[in-house]
């Protein structure tokens, strides 16, 4: 029979569209994630083995062993040892003996450490052939090819506190802490003066007294009723930070 032959429907040549998959391009962890925390401006910053990450971290590219104020580490990347610094028996008894703290640990290996205290500003000095007095707790880190020692700060004594500082003598650098921006007093223009909790670091060719005042004690610094200052002569610089340290909380 000569019927119109029937039209039979085309089969559907496309398919849906896939949804598209968010966050993964080629393997790279940051796609998909905008912002200033990705845009590299907070990224690790590779010019120089030791340099600031920025002013309140530090970064340390290992290569030789350093010393490192123990708990100060906040990263680090590749195969890194920490290990325990004592500093042998002679600077045990003068740290027991004297209060001035300076809890070390050697890092060692390979890979980037990355350094810090309690948000403080970081300050990175280079010595060549030279000393650099330090209160401990302002240690951040320094190469190990440096000599540390405790040290009494010319006109103390072990009964009265605060009079004891850490020296490190010879080439490398060292890692700084301040709380705030500092001042830094060239000696040689001036007697130069500073309470004992804002001091940070002098050179340690400096001559150093100790100087009390009773009359200025209730004006002058945290003593109640005295006075307690570093006077400093000679050829050198002193390093002062905008705070006395945490005053402390009286017991009941």
């Amino acid at each position: 029979m000569g019927g119109a032959p029937q039209a039979t429907a085309p089969q559907a040549q496309t398919q849906a569209p896939q949804a598209a998959v968010i966050g993964q391009a080629g393997g790279d962890g940051f796609s998909g994630i905008s912002g200033d925390l990705v845009d590299g401006r907070f990224s690790e910053k590779e010019n120089k083995p030791i340099a600031n990450q920025n002013a309140k971290l530090l970064r340390v590219r290992l290569g030789e062993p350093f010393m490192a104020r123990q708990g100060a580490m906040v990263a680090y990347q590749g195969n890194v040892d920490f290990a325990f610094e004592g500093g042998g028996a002679s600077k045990f008894i003068k740290k027991a003996l004297t209060g001035e703290g300076l809890p070390l640990m050697r890092c060692q290996g390979q890979g980037d450490v990355f350094l810090a205290e309690r948000a403080y500003d970081v300050h990175l000095l280079n010595l060549n052939n030279s000393g650099l007095s330090i209160s401990g707790k302002n240690v951040l880190a320094f190469s190990s090819s440096l000599d540390w020692n405790i040290e009494r700060v010319k006109g103390g004594s072990m009964a009265t506190g605060g009079l004891f500082n850490t020296t490190l003598r010879g080439t490398g650098w060292v890692a700084l802490t301040t709380d705030g921006p500092p001042v830094v007093l060239n000696a040689a223009e001036a007697p130069t003066f500073a309470d004992t909790n804002a001091v940070v670091a002098w050179s340690a060719n400096l001559q150093t007294q100790l100087k009390t005042s009773f009359k200025a004690g209730a004006l002058i610094g945290r003593g109640s009723g005295e006075a307690v200052q570093v006077s400093f002569y000679g050829q050198g610089f002193v390093i002062v930070q905008p705070s006395e340290g945490v005053p402390a909380v009286a017991t009941q």
